[in-house]
């Protein structure tokens, strides 16, 4: 079965071809990166009005590149939740167009869900139930997948997400956006023993996140630095500020495999790029026994080619939308 599936949650705009779930036939994606890092991040009416303009093209490439046309294709999956609304609605109106045209059926597809199903791309061989930790610029969650399209949130952030706290602690020191990426090649270089950071608990709720003060600590730290005149050591700012919010992530998942009984873990996001985390989660998983699996990083970051993975198991399950399907701008990953 092919899918053409479609991806404006944020600023990328992609489209791909992926056939029965796993096999990816072309994956196109268009960056709104360089133009956004003018403003230190993503401005919304900037972002809608770019998919507007890069959406035919794309999804034509997708189709080119696959050497397929509209007729060889046997449903559209598209992400209609969660993500910035705007840009949201110029791929959902998009799809909905493309499907009443050619009478395909219509897959709405999650953003998180599909991030999970990158791994389906990585790892033909995965399947459900794992354990999964959901970490990207605005999500945290530590997911337990039962079914491909049935999962249950065992861990959330209640404030800040992983992605947004390296981001901003990243702008702070003058990093350009996306600052994560750019923080974590630093921290290669610095020591992470060299500040001491808080790791927060969320009282009575072991498996969730609080990343609002750590990121505050860190901003305090270097605005006070800058006002008394001192240099900011940047790569041991970036690697102790990494140490602390990865050694969240991983001790809180961790706790959450064990308590669960699970003997399988997934990473998913953009921030499962992050050396660190896969280095540690790989490294902790090995120690107890514990089969581990992350996402090439070709995927880790949005693309169209996980909301195809994502969308045939939607689609098997039934999960086909009519043309009175909007967008979200947020939508839980466990919605029935």
């Amino acid at each position: 079965m092919k899918i053409l599936s479609i991806e404006t949650s944020c600023d990328e705009t992609a489209a791909a071809v992926v056939e029965d779930g796993r096999e990816v036939l072309s994956s196109v994606i268009a960056s709104q990166v360089e133009e956004h890092k003018l403003y230190g991040g993503v401005v919304p009416e900037i972002a809608s009005r770019r998919h507007a303009e890069a959406i035919v093209p794309v999804v034509q490439k997708a189709l080119d590149d696959a050497k397929l046309n509209m007729d060889d294709i046997d449903a559209i999956a598209v992400t209609h939740a969660p993500g910035l609304i705007g840009a949201l609605l110029v791929g959902v109106n998009f799809a909905k167009g493309l499907s009443l045209s050619t009478g395909k059926p219509l897959v709405p597809t999650h953003h998180l869900r599909s991030h999970i199903a990158s791994n389906y791309i990585s790892h033909k061989e995965l399947k459900p139930p794992f354990m999964c930790l959901v970490v990207s610029g605005g999500h945290s969650h530590i997911v337990m997948v039962e079914d491909y399209t049935k999962m249950k949130v065992i861990g959330r952030t209640r404030d800040d997400a992983a992605g947004e706290a390296f981001d901003k602690a990243a702008r702070t020191m003058g990093m350009p956006y996306p600052g994560g990426i750019e923080m974590d090649k630093i921290a290669e270089f610095g020591n992470p023993d060299a500040f001491e950071f808080p790791r927060p608990v969320v009282r009575d709720a072991p498996y969730d996140f609080s990343f609002s003060g750590l990121k505050t600590c860190v901003i305090n730290l270097i605005h006070n630095m800058e006002q008394r005149g001192e240099e900011i050591p940047r790569e041991d700012i970036c690697a102790s500020f990494r140490s602390a919010v990865v050694e969240l992530l991983v001790s809180n998942t961790m706790k959450a495999c064990e308590d669960y009984g699970v003997n399988t873990l997934v990473v998913a996001g953009g921030v499962s790029a992050n050396s660190l985390l896969r280095k540690r989660l790989g490294g902790e998983s090995q120690k107890r026994g514990i089969n581990f699996f992350k996402p090439d990083k070709s995927v880790c970051t949005d693309n169209a080619a996980m909301v195809g993975s994502q969308g045939y198991y939607e689609y098997l399950s039934g999960n086909i939308a009519d043309l009175s399907l909007n967008a979200a701008a947020t939508l839980p990953i466990d919605y029935r």
